[in-house]
């Protein structure tokens, strides 16, 4: 096994790249869906609760196996799981563009995407233990996150993409981009990835305690960490589904125009991973910019609805706001739990952070289009703002190295 000191500077940014493009396809798998709502409502004549219910089938295939796919990366590493995990995923890709082309039931393209959403969920887990295997602690936290903008570039990608594709050609020819994102995923990890060590790496602000039977049980800090990350992931999942359809369907916008939007906002909100990640690591602690993160939340979300309610031209703006702070805490709680549990139980402890986030997604992707649809985007934004405020007390101290009692960094 290569050691940690074994390689140079420019290889361990490659593997890291490599990483980005294999978590990249993930959201393109399970998120792409999502920008196909429109067309799915206003030419398919689904109802937007049918069609965000579809567009959540891939999150519902992702959920059920990340669990799985994170003992298999703690028995058998990164290498061989994301091969068969992106192997699977390509597959389910395939078949969902293969099956939407012949007109086949949605049942059937349902079906598909749920195969891709199986295949997708190692990506996520094993692209987080390679950050935090091969960067030192001083490190990982920017580290982490430019590996997080896989998911702020993969909404991005899908949403200059797919509605236009859907648009200009339909649903099928949309459905294989984000098959052919996978596809280039599975090169970039035969080619770049290389396993980290397998051992216990000192963590910058979290206990380093060595190989603990199960790091759930003694304190809350685990627990607390995946609560506020599921509620905080309410207000991205708001914005980055149904955004598209607020754009085009509730104000007129062009799909290009929409795209082009949702796709700089999403770039500027990959950008703000790294400054968080950054900032993390400046502040030694990955919880307090989380708990600044849902402070904010709260405000940027109450500001939308209020802007959408007397349909102020601000809304667009405000809306691009939102969508950057709702993703900015992600790579700090991915970070914070890998450095607690350490290698021997990262992929499981990522699993359960991941599964969580994708399972409140399932739950409330389609419970969201249906109040959209029965009180209008101004009320639904506003209460999304209450899914932050609900998190920012529940935000745990940082574990000081060492110590037995969660304290602030």
């Amino acid at each position: 096994m290569t050691d940690v000191d074994d390689i140079t500077t420019a290889r361990r940014w490659v593997i890291l790249g490599c990483s980005l493009l294999a978590a990249l396809t993930t959201t393109c798998v399970v998120s792409g869906v999502a920008y196909l709502i429109p067309a799915l409502h206003t030419d398919a004549g689904l109802s937007l609760t049918e069609a965000s219910t579809l567009a959540a089938i891939p999150t519902i295939g992702l959920m059920a196996a990340t669990i799985p796919w994170g003992i298999l990366l703690d028995r058998y590493g990164e290498r061989r799981i994301l091969l068969l995990s992106l192997s699977i995923s390509l597959s389910g890709a395939i078949a969902a563009a293969v099956a939407a082309a012949a007109d086949a039931s949605y049942l059937v393209v349902g079906a598909a995407l749920f195969v891709g959403g199986l295949g997708s969920g190692a990506a996520n887990g094993a692209s987080g233990r390679i950050v935090v295997g091969w960067f030192p602690a001083h490190q990982r936290g920017t580290a982490m996150g430019i590996r997080q903008m896989a998911q702020p570039l993969g909404i991005g990608v899908c949403a200059l993409t797919m509605p236009v594709v859907a648009a200009g050609s339909g649903p099928a020819a949309a459905l294989a981009i984000p098959a052919i994102v996978t596809a280039a995923g599975l090169v970039a990890v035969v080619v770049g990835i290389t396993d980290p060590p397998r051992r216990t790496t000192p963590a910058a602000v979290v206990d380093d305690s060595p190989a603990r039977a199960n790091p759930y049980r003694g304190n809350s800090f685990l627990a607390r960490v995946h609560i506020v990350s599921m509620l905080l992931v309410i207000p991205q999942s708001m914005l980055w589904t149904f955004v598209p359809t607020w754009l085009i369907v509730a104000h007129g916008w062009s799909p290009v125009g929409a795209g082009t939007l949702i796709t700089v906002t999403q770039v500027i909100g990959a950008l703000g991973r790294i400054v968080a990640g950054r900032w993390s690591d400046a502040w030694l602690s990955r919880m307090r910019p989380v708990r600044v993160i849902a402070v904010a939340g709260v405000a940027a979300m109450s500001a939308l609805a209020i802007a959408d309610w007397f349909d102020s031209p601000l809304a667009p703006a405000l809306m691009a706001v939102a969508s950057i702070i709702s993703v900015a805490d992600n790579g700090l709680a991915f970070t914070a739990i890998a450095e607690y549990v350490g290698p021997e139980w990262s992929g499981r402890g990522l699993a359960v952070q991941n599964t969580g986030q994708y399972l409140v997604t399932a739950a409330t992707t389609p419970l969201l289009g249906a109040l959209i649809a029965a009180v209008g985007f101004p009320i639904a934004f506003a209460a999304t703002a209450l899914a932050p405020l609900v998190a920012t007390p529940l935000v745990p101290r940082d574990r000081s190295p060492g110590a037995d009692d969660l304290v602030d960094a």
